[in-house]
């Protein structure tokens, strides 16, 4: 131990502290499945954070030297994220996504969501879905919003959009609120507390979107650490982890425009889902990161 302080004590850049932090991550054995995928990105994420650095700034500051104060911050998160094995996200109240900043703690899941990379495209990769006009869609309807960070990246892809952000936890909705206010989106994001469509009545949207739990009871008894510092509601799909998806697809269609679609995502549960409904055309959406996860559906294959 004595031989690894000294080591450490040495440390002067930004590139030696992320590739410190990343050996003792990598040392540690700990599990990447929040926002960052491996241990030099969640590296660069708390020594970024650390230094007020956005995630896409941290290699243009590689050289810079870091403070005292700043390297002792940065040894005692990886120390606490190691011990802990809580989320980065919950030690720095922070996460990123599309590029945008939010706000969390554990009062919501750690925003991580392959819709986000497909709202940006307008779909533009899928040309049967492609929007050539997203200014166009006038109300979208986020199911499950959590921390609201797929309701704030819907109004940034769709500008002339309100949206309507649900979900069944007071405390999520209190974070969605700071992020909501955080963005300045509070005249276009509406949060209502409810179960799914029981919230919003009878209203009709030109797009559901939806990353509900979708985790079986296999998946639940086998989550990693990291996990179970996250909201159980958040990942409990059900028995087969298509409970909430199957009333999401059961109930959608009354709540589309005859030109509406529904995007959901529903991590490896695409098998149980085209097993359960053998007469939809599900459109399966691939992203940079995932094949088969995310599935749009239209209002009028809905029936």
């Amino acid at each position: 131990m004595a031989k690894r302080a000294g080591k450490t004590a040495q440390l002067s850049s930004v590139f030696d502290h992320v590739r410190f932090a990343a050996s003792e991550l990598i040392r540690a054995d700990v599990v990447f499945a929040h926002g960052t995928t491996d241990p030099v990105s969640e590296a660069a994420f708390i020594v970024g954070e650390t230094l007020h650095l956005h995630p896409d700034e941290v290699e243009a500051h590689a050289d810079d030297e870091v403070s005292e104060a700043q390297s002792a911050r940065i040894r005692d998160l990886v120390r606490e994220r190691i011990a802990t094995r809580k989320p980065a996200a919950y030690l720095l109240k922070r996460m990123y996504m599309r590029g945008l900043s939010f706000y969390v703690d554990e009062r919501v899941i750690v925003p991580r969501s392959f819709i986000g990379e497909i709202l940006d495209a307008h779909f533009s990769d899928h040309a049967l879905l492609q929007l050539a006009d997203p200014y166009g869609v006038r109300r979208v309807l986020d199911l499950c919003t959590g921390s609201g960070c797929l309701a704030i990246l819907a109004a940034h892809a769709f500008p002339n959009a309100t949206v309507d952000a649900v979900d069944l936890s007071a405390d999520a909705l209190a974070v969605a609120a700071r992020n909501v206010a955080d963005h300045d989106l509070g005249a276009r994001i509406a949060l209502k507390q409810g179960d799914l469509f029981a919230a919003v009545g009878d209203a009709r949207y030109d797009l559901i979107i939806s990353n509900p739990p979708y985790v079986d009871a296999e998946g639940m008894a086998s989550l990693p650490e990291e996990c179970l510092h996250e909201p159980a509601m958040a990942f409990d799909g059900g028995a087969d982890g298509i409970a909430l998806v199957r009333r999401i697809v059961d109930e959608a269609r009354a709540h589309l425009t005859d030109d509406g679609s529904l995007l959901c995502e529903v991590g490896r549960c695409k098998p149980a889902l085209e097993d359960a409904y053998p007469e939809l055309p599900f459109l399966w959406l691939d992203t940079e990161d995932s094949e088969g996860e995310v599935f749009w559906l239209s209002a009028e294959s809905l029936g």
